[in-house]
This record gives C-alpha cells, sequence and structure tokens, in this order.
C-alpha cells in the first residue's frame, strides 16, 4: 500500500478542520477551580467541544475524561432547578445556560465555585444558609373572606404585580453577587436579594395583611442594599429584583418607620398617654 504523500496529508487535515469549523467541533481550555474547604487551585484542562454545549456539557466531559473526581452540583440541565450555579469568567451563572459560543475563545473558560458561601469541595459550596432564613420571615397572612362562598375578590392587576416573584428557581445568584454577602459576609445581619424577593412576594399579595416593614429594618438588613442592580443583572429568570422589590420595599419602610408626620402622631399619642397616666386619680 502506497503511503499518502504529504501534499495529500496536508490537503485532508486541511479539509477535515475545515469540516470541523463547519460543524462547531473543536477543542477550548478551562480553567477549573479544584480543591476543598475554602483552599485549593485552578486546574488547566483541554476539552472537546461541539455547537451548542454549554459550560455544563464540557465541566462534565472533563470529569469523564480527565478529572473523574471533580465534584459538581446540577439537575435539570435545563436551567429550573438552580442547581449548576457557579463563577464563569467571574460572573455568576448557571453552567446549564452559558453556552461556549457566547465566552471569549482566545483565553481559556475559568468556572469556579460561588465566593459567597462557604467552599465544600472543587465546584460545590454550602448553600444551607439560605434554607435557614426563610423561616424568620412571617408566613403568608390572609384577610379574611370577604364573599359568600369564602373565597375572595380580587383584581387581576394586583395578582400580576407578584408573579414576576414566583418565578425565582433559588439558584442564589443574586446572593453571590451581592457586595453585603460576597465581600462584607455580612450573613448574620443581611438576607439577601432573594429573601427580599420572597418578602416583597408577601408583602405586595392582595390577600397578605402581615406587617414585615420592621423585621425589614431591624432584623433582615434592608438598609445595607446600596441598590448597585447587580442581582438583577445575574437572574437567570430576569425578574427585576431592584427596582419591582427592594426599592418598594424600602419605600414602605420609610412610610412606616421615618415618616415626620407619622412620626410627630405617634409623639402626640405618647405625650397624651403620659400625661393621663399623671393625672391626679387616674390609675397607675
Amino acid at each position: 500500500m502506497t503511503a499518502p504523500t504529504t501534499g495529500a496529508v496536508d490537503a485532508y487535515t486541511a479539509a477535515q478542520a475545515a469540516q470541523d469549523d463547519a460543524v462547531g467541533h473543536g477543542t477550548r481550555a478551562f480553567r477549573v477551580w479544584r480543591g476543598a474547604d475554602g483552599a485549593g487551585a485552578f486546574h488547566d484542562y483541554v476539552a472537546d467541544v461541539d455547537e451548542g454545549m454549554v459550560v455544563l456539557d464540557a465541566i462534565q466531559q472533563i470529569q469523564a475524561s480527565h478529572a473523574n473526581d471533580l465534584a459538581v452540583r446540577w439537575n435539570c440541565k435545563a436551567g429550573k432547578c438552580g442547581s449548576c450555579s457557579a463563577e464563569i469568567n467571574g460572573k455568576p451563572k448557571l453552567m446549564c445556560m452559558t453556552r461556549l459560543d457566547e465566552l471569549p475563545t482566545d483565553e481559556p473558560v475559568t468556572v469556579e465555585p460561588m465566593r459567597a458561601f462557604p467552599h465544600v469541595r472543587d465546584l460545590v459550596t454550602d448553600v444551607s444558609w439560605n434554607f435557614r432564613v426563610k423561616p424568620r420571615i412571617q408566613p403568608f397572612t390572609p384577610r379574611a373572606p370577604d364573599a359568600p362562598d369564602g373565597t375572595w375578590r380580587i383584581a387581576q392587576e394586583d395578582v400580576e404585580r407578584v408573579q414576576e416573584f414566583r418565578k425565582c428557581i433559588e439558584c442564589f445568584l443574586c446572593q453571590d453577587v451581592c457586595h453585603v454577602l460576597r465581600d462584607h459576609h455580612l450573613h448574620d445581619e443581611f438576607v439577601g436579594p432573594r429573601y427580599l424577593v420572597y418578602v416583597a412576594a408577601l408583602e405586595m399579595h392582595p390577600l397578605d395583611i402581615a406587617d414585615r416593614t420592621t423585621e425589614l429594618k431591624d432584623q433582615f438588613g434592608l438598609g445595607y442594599c446600596n441598590i448597585t442592580k447587580c442581582c438583577t443583572t445575574v437572574c437567570p429568570e430576569h425578574i427585576t429584583i431592584t427596582d419591582n422589590a427592594i426599592i418598594p420595599l424600602k419605600e414602605r419602610v420609610v412610610d412606616r418607620h421615618y415618616d415626620p408626620l407619622r412620626a410627630l402622631v405617634r409623639l402626640v399619642r405618647g405625650a397624651r398617654k403620659h400625661d393621663s397616666r399623671d393625672t391626679p386619680g387616674s390609675k397607675r
């Protein structure tokens, strides 16, 4: 059998490369964080990629071919479970919703765990703090039914106002990007954007009658938010967190606790009660 000439081999290689380029075949370099309990370093890998692949596909290929012990959390692979949150090229994203063709090709794709939560291993973090926050919030408290059949009558526009907040998949990317949690680590004083959205869904519900403004001011750290809108930017469900949830909550807290007219009324009422207690013959 006659060996192909160098020219023929070069032509075949060039044709194969052109075909791979046409259908999106190729390789990409990745820098993946490896380590445990906050310690570790980036490790370099090369993965075969095809057209339409997302970062999670590449991570699973690296796991299968190069690093069988690579720890990564994922579930639905459809952008609905919120499990595969990570930082890709320094930005909080869902790995399953970040297409490789949207990332720069002239540099490695860096993948690292979220920074706002304790590191467990490789790309996995401990997000259990979030689930301890939720029970601290007053639950839904509906008013009494206003119809003879024991149901309620509410306007459709009031229902639609809170529908946006119900799209949250609890990926906690908004928590991760928030500087109050990420940089200042004030987890004991601030509940974060995700749970401010949850409070907003309750406070703005047309049937709810509970008042959570005192908790927002004193326990949930609403004042720490300086409305940079970074949480809105990273939300994969495109919830307008800052404008539609946090700012209205701030307005409610100001109306309830810092309105000068309300303060004057409380002052006058307090003085009257004090005077009544000092009136001769009044009960002590």
